[in-house]
């Protein structure tokens, strides 16, 4: 099993994330924040200097809580340009929209014939999500089949997961093995790659940073309404001449994810020692932030704050995703009589 450092860490990458072909996607909902993007992004884009990165915008998988067509269509265009303001960079990387790839959709069926009602039936996120007052449809309870058909699809070796997606992997595995069961070796059977520290980012009230607790910074937005937020941190109320406790605090987790290992040293240092006041370390944390997304700034506003040019990378980016799907669409027609025709 491959590991993959969070935010706050240093270590270095395993040996076994080299050359590997790892697929990752995120939802398209909306603005972007730094939660997002220590937690997910930054890893995933760290991976394409060594491995073959396969990222998509899943908006099929979106379909499940968006209903309004033109908000999903926004979001896509938006979350795209994000992505590639931060790094993603097409020439080194797969990048694509889900549905500009519909073989995805025939794969799903098919691996609908192998699954199981009774492993469907088991998953926790479907629970979890119902009970939190989402509607019990089938694209919501078929969520992990689609899943799976967009991981196999274009022979994934790794998949990063996080703690909620850790079951999806494990059922996607289930299926590939039924599949190359009753088949044939067809399916790579992918490895999942864990997270070594299961740390959560915080939002400036402490909790998870999550836009459903409405507690979160984001990276393209204004500098005013940073500062406001940033201002906002949930803080104990320990006075200035003692010294403050570093464990669960949300003002010094959140400063940290902009530091190396020294500086998150000296910072801690400084919170040990009396004389440190929260409101200065806000106010220097305002300024951390702004610096630190400037370049990605002046590229979302730039070169790709152009929906054309973002639409024609993501098109070429699907151009290459099906091609590489192909071979693996066509061994499953064969094998499960669909291609009809010249066998």
């Amino acid at each position: 099993m491959a590991t993959l450092s969070l935010y706050g860490t240093d270590e270095i990458w395993s040996p076994c994330l080299k050359k590997k072909r790892i697929l990752s996607g995120i939802q398209p909902s909306g603005n972007l924040h730094i939660g997002n993007y220590f937690g997910m992004m930054k890893p995933m884009i760290d991976l394409q200097a060594d491995n073959e990165l396969f990222c998509f915008l899943p908006n099929y998988h979106a379909l499940t809580s968006q209903t309004d067509g033109e908000v999903l269509a926004q979001n896509t265009v938006e979350a795209a340009a994000d992505f590639l303001s931060l790094g993603m960079d097409p020439e080194k990387s797969v990048f694509w929209v889900q549905s500009d790839v519909p073989e995805v959709a025939e794969l799903t069926w098919v691996l609908n014939n192998v699954t199981s009602v009774g492993m469907l039936e088991r998953a926790t996120s479907y629970k979890d999500k119902v009970s939190r007052g989402m509607t019990a449809h089938h694209g919501l309870f078929s969520y992990p089949v689609l899943m799976t058909a967009d991981i196999l699809l274009y022979g994934t070796d790794v998949v990063p997961v996080g703690k909620d997606q850790k079951q999806h992997l494990e059922m996607a595995r289930d299926i590939a093995t039924k599949f190359n069961t009753l088949y044939g070796e067809t399916f790579v059977v992918p490895e999942p790659l864990i997270a070594e520290s299961t740390g959560l980012i915080p939002g400036i009230d402490g909790q998870k940073m999550s836009k459903s607790y409405n507690n979160t910074l984001e990276i393209f937005g204004g500098k005013d309404d940073l500062a406001e937020k940033v201002m906002s941190i949930v803080t104990d109320n320990t006075p200035p001449d003692e010294p403050k406790d570093t464990k669960n605090n949300a003002l010094f987790m959140i400063y940290s994810l902009f530091l190396e290992e020294s500086g998150r040293s000296s910072l801690e240092a400084r919170f040990h020692s009396p004389g440190l006041k929260y409101s200065d370390v806000k106010k220097e944390l305002v300024e951390v932030i702004w610096d630190f997304f400037a370049p990605y700034r002046e590229m979302r506003g730039g070169l790709y704050g152009d929906s054309e040019t973002v639409i024609k990378i993501l098109k070429q980016g699907a151009e290459k995703a099906r091609a590489a799907a192909e071979s693996y669409l066509e061994a499953i027609r064969k094998k499960t009589g669909l291609k009809y025709w010249n066998r």
